[in-house]
């Protein structure tokens, strides 16, 4: 008798996040689930009903790119690291936080487009980013 495939290790899933608020984009989460970490890209989807895929396709993978890693002591800060910059370096401090969370290495690519990064907008958009992936990655948890 033979034995049933192996589920594959590697997951991916897009989710749309509506707006927190009239004036808020659309956004758009896609997670890779791999063995003990995620890669997550998040980014903002110019119109509300255009499909993730396109959003995804049409977005930039790395324009705001970190990595970071759960700490051994709970009370240490996680290690991490910038794999590409952008001015408003928003990556690595969000992927630190969700290190320390989930207790799992964290991919995060951030693309927020320069046309919505008036002053202080950048901030809010980045904030509702964090937390649509803190939601994601909960759903994904159970």
């Amino acid at each position: 008798m033979s034995e049933p495939p192996p589920s594959p290790a590697i997951h991916v899933s897009s989710h749309r996040i509506a707006p927190a608020s009239p004036t808020a984009p659309t956004l758009v989460v896609q997670v890779t689930h791999l063995v003990d970490s995620y890669m997550l890209w998040v980014g903002v989807a110019d119109e509300p009903h255009v499909p993730e895929e396109q959003v995804i396709r049409n977005g930039h993978l790395a324009r705001d790119w970190a990595c970071a890693m759960p700490a051994r002591d709970s009370s240490a800060a996680p290690g991490g690291a910038s794999l590409f910059r952008s001015s408003s370096d928003i990556a690595l401090p969000m992927a630190q936080r969700l290190a320390r969370r989930f207790k799992k290495q964290m991919y995060v690519s951030v693309d927020i487009p320069a046309s919505i990064t008036t002053a202080g907008a950048d901030t809010q958009i980045a904030l509702e980013m964090e937390k649509a992936l803190m939601k994601t990655l909960k759903g994904l948890e159970q």
